[in-house]
């Protein structure tokens, strides 16, 4: 398996054509699960993906298209499940096809709602997987920069360091630049708590905060983070890597940043409902607030940032009367 593995993503959005797009550069055929069969056909016919990353062209004998994720899942050794985690349960009920024997990897930047548990977590405790057959695909890196072909940059975490270097030579490229690691744990929570800090540049930013005080808001995000990954896995990292201060920083200064833009909606003005209607695209870091807040309760870390969003996501306070107080607690 290791020497000629096969992959599928499963999903049909930008991350999950942004990935497809890296694995063709390395392999001569992969399989891809979208549910919409419109797209699937589009694809067929137009060769790009007509809702996301449009201007992507794919050689359309590299796919081997399915709206049928058993049959993704069947050809592949290497599993990549990159869709909203608002959406996994749903999709993981449709698997008749067993995941026993597959390397599971989340490109899932977000927490999955039934259980409050990272998809790594979710894979281990409610299907079994050992944590060596489960990695995570994170940044800092976006879909859009991807697909124009911007030199970007990705961590992939494995518990078998092994299977973690595969999954990085079949996603680099000239373009792409894979490292690897072996903080799994440490790097998923990275990618869901940065979209909460994101949220709140977004909101800082809608409210007509400047550049100083948005500097000061990822310095106190990158420590809050450290203090809320450490009480949950304890382990030696080095936080300041591109993991986690490099995703958190193009996450909440990007203009690609869906969890920024939503954010700076409710700055604005807009209502959690109205943002979420406005946008085309899942904000992953809407869910992440609640999870993070409620995970939190156990582990007493000191969270200002993440308590603020909850706040204002979730308890209908008012962005700049939270802000305020939060401008306070930050140093």
């Amino acid at each position: 398996m290791e020497n000629q593995p096969k992959f599928a993503v499963i999903g049909g959005g930008s991350w999950a054509t942004a990935i497809a797009k890296m694995l063709c550069e390395n392999q001569t055929e992969i399989a891809w699960y979208m549910r919409s069969t419109a797209a699937i056909e589009h694809l067929q016919t137009q060769k790009h993906n007509p809702n996301y990353l449009s201007s992507v062209e794919f050689d359309t004998n590299q796919l081997r298209l399915t709206s049928n994720i058993n049959e993704a899942v069947a050809f592949a050794d290497y599993v990549i499940f990159a869709i909203p985690s608002a959406f996994l349960g749903g999709e993981l009920e449709k698997l008749t096809e067993s995941l026993e024997n597959k390397i599971i990897f989340s490109a899932i930047k977000g927490i999955v709602p039934e259980t409050s548990l990272i998809v790594g977590e979710h894979f281990h405790i409610h299907y079994k997987i050992p944590y060596e057959n489960i990695g995570v695909i994170t940044g800092p890196c976006h879909a859009e920069e991807v697909a124009l072909e911007r030199l970007s940059y990705l961590t992939i975490a494995c518990g078998d360091v092994k299977k973690a270097k595969t999954m990085a030579k079949n996603l680099s490229s000239d373009y792409i630049n894979a490292k690897t690691s072996d903080d799994i744990i440490g790097t998923e929570y990275a990618a869901m708590l940065k979209n909460i800090y994101a949220i709140a540049a977004g909101i800082a930013h809608g409210l007509g905060y400047g550049d100083n005080f948005q500097s000061v808001l990822m310095s106190n995000g990158i420590r809050e983070m450290k203090k809320f990954i450490q009480k949950v896995h304890k382990m030696k990292r080095n936080i300041n890597n591109s993991a986690y201060l490099g995703d958190l920083l193009v996450t909440g200064y990007s203009v690609f940043s869906r969890n920024r833009m939503f954010g700076n909606m409710i700055g604005k003005g807009y209502t959690v409902k109205s943002a979420q209607m406005e946008m085309s695209m899942v904000a992953e870091g809407y869910y992440a607030t609640k999870s993070a807040y409620m995970l939190n309760q156990k582990y007493g870390a000191k969270t200002p940032i993440i308590d603020a969003v909850y706040s204002i996501l979730y308890e209908g306070k008012e962005p700049k009367k939270v802000f305020k107080k939060l401008t306070e607690k930050l140093d």
